[in-house]
């Protein structure tokens, strides 16, 4: 209690320093749960808050920022023909990989954060706590070698316009880490697409082309690894081989359907995640471990995941059948593992606020996104992947879901009165 008493007594007068007040009570809710419940006694004392249900799932993502981290580094040296054991030069990606992702998280969370407090100063109220999973998010779902300016400004674009100016946290109808990812891949779409972007520290993907390290690499990193007497950055020998290209397996498919794609990535490694993508998306089994540990703690909704599953095979069994071209007959299962569908799935589909909040509903939201993202993945062909648009498209349509399995709700039990 006395270290209670101590953290209250520092709080900042409301009136006088509305902004410092905001992020007082930002980091004080954040540590403690709220002692307060309703005052009617029909109503359970509950522990759970908004802050600690958006922990559940950033605790979710942990293994996908764990796995994501070495693996930019294990694709940097891949480039270049080095260690390309998986364990090979582990403290060498382990670092390489923190030095791309920790400057992304933290512009991902300096920019949106700070306007969360100055919307909240503004309006003053405590800030809401809906970035805390944005937040996490974001930063998984981009290319580990995004220009951090570009970061900045699509991560102003989300918050700003896809939430703040709908009214905050509860009240955004599109996901907002889908809708910074979308505005990059609209605005700056060669910071989002084809090779370059998907392997890290260099300045372009050619044969030849030297590593781009910076004092982290050469200085802190050197100097660290010298001590303990292990290999070190050297520029001069990281190098990018002749023939590497940098590709996805969902660009080979979309060349050459599984043959290609398969020819130069098992579908094992596909699964495990050991290839070039998303920081987040490559590792399947940590996604499905994500993936349970949000229906154990009932944060996910387990309707929407499993009629994504039905929606994304259906539609895949009839493009199989209809075999139009190499993409289309790639066995539907294999379009589970490929690409973010798990990911999406697990993560972005299940967004209790931009999601159906019926039970039927959910089937319905599941399904249809499923289907539309699997014509998307399969039919367009400046886009070989697809879940992003289709989230962002069915969450346009989830309350209209939502209103139309109630009113046949109400229409079912009049007609038994």
């Amino acid at each position: 209690m006395k270290l209670l008493d101590f953290i209250k007594g520092l709080e900042p007068d409301k009136k006088k320093s509305p902004i410092l007040h905001t992020a007082y009570d930002a980091f004080f809710t954040f540590a403690y749960a709220p002692n307060t419940v309703t005052k009617n006694g029909v109503h359970m004392r509950d522990g759970m808050d908004l802050k600690r249900l958006m922990v559940h799932v950033v605790i979710a993502m942990q293994l996908c920022y764990i796995f994501g981290t070495y693996n930019i580094g294990h694709q940097h040296f891949i480039a270049s023909g080095q260690f390309l054991g998986f364990l090979d030069g582990f403290h060498l990606k382990l670092a390489h990989g923190l030095i791309k992702l920790l400057p992304i998280y933290v512009v991902t969370h300096v920019v949106g954060l700070g306007i969360e407090f100055l919307f909240a100063a503004k309006k003053g109220h405590a800030v809401e706590e809906g970035f805390l999973v944005s937040g996490a998010l974001i930063p998984l779902i981009m290319p580990p070698d995004i220009p951090l300016w570009i970061l900045a400004i699509s991560v102003a674009f989300a918050v700003i316009l896809a939430k703040e100016a709908f009214g905050g946290t509860g009240m955004n109808i599109w996901n907002i880490a889908l809708v910074s990812r979308v505005f990059i891949f609209f605005a700056y779409p060669g910071d989002i697409s084809g090779d370059q972007c998907w392997i890290s520290g260099y300045d372009s993907i050619a044969a030849g082309v030297q590593a781009n390290y910076g004092w982290w690499h050469t200085g802190f990193f050197n100097s660290l690894f010298s001590m303990m007497d292990l290999p070190t950055f050297n520029a001069a020998k990281t190098t990018i081989v002749d023939g590497f290209s940098g590709a996805t397996p969902l660009a080979l498919a979309y060349e050459g359907g599984k043959e290609l794609m398969t020819s130069k990535f098992s579908m094992d490694q596909i699964f495990w995640g050991s290839i070039p993508g998303s920081i987040g998306e490559t590792s399947k089994p940590a996604i499905i471990l994500g993936a349970i540990f949000l229906i154990v703690t009932k944060v996910a909704s387990w309707r929407i995941m499993i009629g994504m599953v039905i929606g994304t095979a259906l539609t895949g069994m009839i493009f199989n059948a209809w075999g139009f071209n190499a993409y289309m007959e790639i066995p539907w299962h294999n379009h589970l593992i490929m690409g973010s569908f798990l990911f999406a799935m697990a993560f972005m589909a299940t967004d209790p606020v931009t999601a159906s909040n019926t039970n039927s509903g959910k089937w319905i939201y599941g399904i249809f996104i499923g289907l539309v993202g699997m014509i998307v993945r399969v039919m367009n062909p400046a886009y070989p992947e697809g879940w992003m648009l289709a989230i962002l498209f069915v969450n346009s349509f989830a309350s209209l879901i939502d209103h139309y399995v109630i009113e046949a709700n109400i229409k079912r039990r009049l007609s038994h009165v």
